[in-house]
Formats: C-alpha cells, structure tokens, sequence
C-alpha cells in the first residue's frame, strides 16, 4: 500500500489532498493544528487501516519526527509527501515585522524544508515530494512580502530536491495555486479590491476549487506523473501567464496613477 504524507490536513487545500489521495487507495497521515478539524478527516476517510493524524504545530522543532514515526512505525514507508500547510493575509515588505516574517518562514520553508529532509531516508524509488507554493512565487504578487519569499524559497528546495534525489528515483515537483475557494479565501472576496483582482483578471469563468488543486497533487503521485521532476504546475486559470482583463474591467472608469496626468 502506498503511503502519503499530508500538512495542513486539516481543512482547504491539505483536507481535499488527503481525501483525494485516500480515494485513490492510498494510507494517508494528516498532520494539523486542529485535532478536532482532523477526526472530521478521519471520518471522511472511514477507514481507520488507512489513516493516521497528527495534531503538531509543524513549527515546533520534534514535529518532523513525530509525523515520520506516526508514518513508518505503522506502514515502515512513506511514497509520498504534500508539503501543503501554510497562512494567508501577507502585508508588503513595509508593513511587514521581524515576528511576522520569522513566523511566514518557518511555516512555509523552514517546516517543509525539515520535514522533507526526515522524510526522504524512507521513501522507496518511484516516491514523490509536491509542495504547495503559490502563484505569488511565479509573479511576487501585490502585499506578498515574506509569503513570496517564503514560497520562493519552496520552489528553489522544489528544484534542488528534484536534481539531488531524482537518480534515486524519487521526483519532487510544485503546485501552484492561485485564488481558490477555501474558507480562508471565501471572506477575502468580500474586499472589493481583492475580487477585482482576481475575477475580473482571470480568463477563465469561475476560481479555482479545493479539488482543482488535490487532482493536480494526485496527478504527480500516478503514474502518468511519473516523469514529471522539478516543475512548477500552475493551477490559476491563467491568471499568472495572461494579461486578461474582463469586459467589465476594460470598461470601467480609467484613474491615473497618483503624480501622473
């Protein structure tokens, strides 16, 4: 039986990796904050012979250890690893303290990058590492501050991974998303610069959905993924690669730019 790894397992983006995975006949360890949020996984899942959880703060320092052990002690193996937890709300380089920028890097690249590292000693050939980076790692991205940087730095361990461990059979790819419909996202519409944004500039008839992102995962973890090594998949609609703009945004009044005429 394959095994799979999954942060940030306990709701969005982490939640439909790890159902999505378990579908697919997979054991699957989620690892969260919430413990409650979790037993609602293990639930979903409905098999107990393939799911584990973790409730951990992946930024505490034993946190790596306890999700290997959690992985190795009941299956001995782990093919798969989905570096996916992570925190939105990012401030610009301004407005941006040394609190909020320690914590943006110890979540999203320090904690990956460690748990990777635990994890690559007990994953067979034909394994897979997928992180979950952003669309503010391809374009840096308005207010991205220390969440572009962090999710920077995942695509460059992304690509590193790949050509390090690759001749050992084990690839290591990024998924990208761009606005999704997760509850953290659903309340950022209400700001009407935000939707602007995103609706008016994506060339494409809705957003992303949670199973957007966990079918492009499932993908990298099947064989017809399986020589697909140090790639960013971007899933945004095109957001990220056009320069779209909506017939409502094309006709919308035109404003100068502030010490322009």
């Amino acid at each position: 039986m394959q095994v799979a790894v999954v942060t940030g397992a306990s709701s969005g983006i982490g939640f439909g990796c790890a159902t999505k995975l378990a579908e697919l006949g997979m054991a699957v360890v989620g690892a969260g904050r919430d413990a409650e949020r979790l037993a609602d996984l293990e639930r979903a899942v409905g098999d107990a012979d393939r799911i584990a959880t973790v409730a951990v703060d992946l930024t505490e320092d034993d946190a790596p250890q306890r999700i290997v052990s959690a992985a190795v002690e009941r299956w001995g193996h782990i093919d798969f690893l989905v570096n996916n937890a992570g925190v939105g709300s990012p401030k610009p380089l301004h407005e941006t303290d040394d609190d909020t920028l320690d914590y943006f890097l110890s979540l999203m690249l320090r904690a990956p990058f460690r748990l990777a590292r635990d994890v690559l000693p007990h994953m067979p050939p034909g394994s897979a590492i997928i992180n979950v980076t952003s669309t503010f790692a391809v374009v840096g991205g308005l207010r991205g501050g220390a969440y572009s940087a962090a999710k920077g730095g995942l695509t460059a361990l992304t690509t590193h991974i790949a050509c390090q461990y690759g001749a050992q059979g084990i690839r290591c790819n990024a998924v990208a998303p761009g606005v999704t419909l997760t509850p953290m996202v659903v309340q950022r519409l209400d700001d009407e610069r935000f939707r602007k944004v995103n609706t008016e500039m994506t060339p494409h008839q809705r957003l992303g959905s949670v199973d957007d992102i966990a079918s492009t995962v499932a993908f990298l973890c099947s064989p017809g993924g399986s020589f697909i090594n140090g790639q960013t998949i971007v899933v945004d609609g095109g957001w990220s690669s056009t320069k779209f703009l909506s017939d409502f945004a094309l006709t919308s009044e035109w404003r100068a730019r502030e010490g322009q005429q």
